[in-house]
This record gives structure tokens, C-alpha cells and sequence, in this order.
């Protein structure tokens, strides 16, 4: 027999939940009283693991692999029978790859398409298949991981600056359109410290730091305060881009 839905819990699903940033935002969010749909894209194994770690009870782990809508389809199908609801989605899954932003040649279109079909197409999708379930909800939430570079115009490469500021105008596409039931908001760090970052040499590192106007750049649990203050104290914020930047785009003197 299966369980009945806890509809009077608060219920949240991460998609990219297994990695860095996303993981972080599943602790956030278990602390904050959430049941926690941890969401894989490949590593399901990683996910179960991260779900077994979370504070408090009735967490899970599910395949949530942005580029297949139909997999999305049936995920919420799960979720849905589990939990009856969805009060917050977590658009985290993204990718990207280091491109030279002058070597138009290098950034081909098997990288461009791999890019925007995951960090556009995928939150896209992944809104279209929990929609029903958020609904469901008394005050549902879509949180966007989005970066500065949407605004900056500098990052990884141009399509991953390109997606960015793509996702960020469906924010405000989706948080006029899913109103007044559904708020729509992005979370938008600048460099954040971790996986991705530890690629780089220090002294490039310390670099964007010393650019930086607050001096610091972003921890994971930065950008999970964020998304826990968007989601539950903001209210009155929809269709908005909320900067965890340390203000590095205004630079420094």
C-alpha cells in the first residue's frame, strides 16, 4: 500500500541536487523543514546518499535528467504519489565548458546546444512538468540558479553568459505568466567556491576576489540562504533577479 501524500508539509525538488551548489540547497532546505526530492541527472547513487544525510525524515532521491522531458513527466508522476505537492522547485542543474570568448571556432554547436538544452531548455521543462504539482501548493515558488554572467557578459563562455541571461528572461516571462499562483524568481552568484572553482589557479582566484567589492566570493551555503529567503520570507518578490555576488559587477577602484 502505498503512503498516503503529506499534504500539509512543506515539500521541495532540486534538480542538480547531487552536485556542489545543489547539495547545499537540499541541506538549506531540509533544515528549513522540507521534504527534499533530491534530483540526479546521472548519479543517482550520489543523490541517495545525500538524501540519507538530510536532517529530518521522508527525503528522497530521484533520476531528474533536465534534458529528457519525459523522464521529468515521470518523476513528478513519483512525486506526485509520494507527496500530493510540490511548494518549491529548484532549477540547479546547469553545465558548462571553458571556451576562450574571441575563439568563435572552438565553441562549436554540439556545445552550444548541450548548454542551452540544459541550462534553458532543462528548467523550462522542468517547470512544464511539476506545474500541476506546484499548484497544488499554497504558496509554490520556482527558484532558477542562474550567474552574473547573464549580466556581465563573462564567464565560462559565451552560449553558458547567453543561457544565463536566456533563463533569467524566462524568469520574468514565467513569473508574469505563472501569476498570481506560481512566483518565479533567479538566484544569480557570481563565482562560488567549490567543484568548478577548484579547477582554477589560485592566484587567478584571488584575482576575482580582489575585484570583488565585498572581497569574498560565494560559498554554496551563500547561495542556498538565498533561495531559502526567496522561497519563504519574499514574498511579495516575483519575475526578480537576486544577485549573490559579493557586488562584483560594479568592480573595483
Amino acid at each position: 500500500m502505498s503512503t498516503p501524500p503529506h499534504t500539509s508539509e512543506l515539500v521541495a525538488v532540486v534538480t542538480g541536487g547531487s552536485g556542489g551548489i545543489g547539495s547545499a540547497i537540499c541541506a538549506r532546505l531540509a533544515r528549513d523543514g522540507y521534504k527534499v526530492v533530491v534530483g540526479a541527472g546521472s548519479n543517482l547513487e550520489r543523490a541517495t546518499d545525500i538524501a540519507a544525510q538530510l536532517t529530518g525524515d521522508d527525503h528522497c532521491a530521484l533520476p531528474l535528467p533536465v534534458t529528457d522531458s519525459r523522464a521529468l513527466t515521470e518523476a513528478a508522476g513519483s512525486v506526485a504519489d509520494r507527496y500530493g505537492k510540490v511548494d518549491l522547485l529548484v532549477n540547479c542543474a546547469g553545465t558548462t565548458e571553458p571556451v576562450p570568448h574571441d575563439d568563435l571556432d572552438a565553441l562549436s554547436d554540439a556545445i552550444i546546444d548541450r548548454i542551452f538544452t540544459t541550462n534553458w531548455r532543462g528548467p523550462f521543462a522542468a517547470v512544464r512538468a511539476f506545474r500541476p504539482l506546484l499548484e497544488k501548493a499554497d504558496m509554490p515558488v520556482v527558484v532558477n540558479i542562474s550567474s552574473i554572467a547573464a549580466v556581465t557578459g563573462q564567464g565560462s563562455n559565451v552560449a553558458y553568459c547567453a543561457s544565463k541571461a536566456a533563463l533569467d528572461s524566462m524568469t520574468r516571462s514565467l513569473g508574469r505568466a505563472l501569476a498570481p499562483k506560481i512566483r518565479v524568481v533567479s538566484v544569480s552568484p557570481g563565482w562560488v567556491l567549490g567543484e568548478y572553482a577548484s579547477r582554477f589557479p589560485a592566484d587567478y582566484i584571488q584575482n576575482q576576489t580582489d575585484q570583488t567589492p565585498l572581497n569574498q566570493l560565494a560559498t554554496p551555503d551563500d547561495v542556498a540562504a538565498a533561495v531559502s529567503v526567496a522561497a519563504r520570507e519574499l514574498v511579495l518578490t516575483t519575475g526578480s533577479i537576486i544577485p549573490v555576488d559579493g557586488g562584483r559587477p560594479l568592480g573595483v577602484n
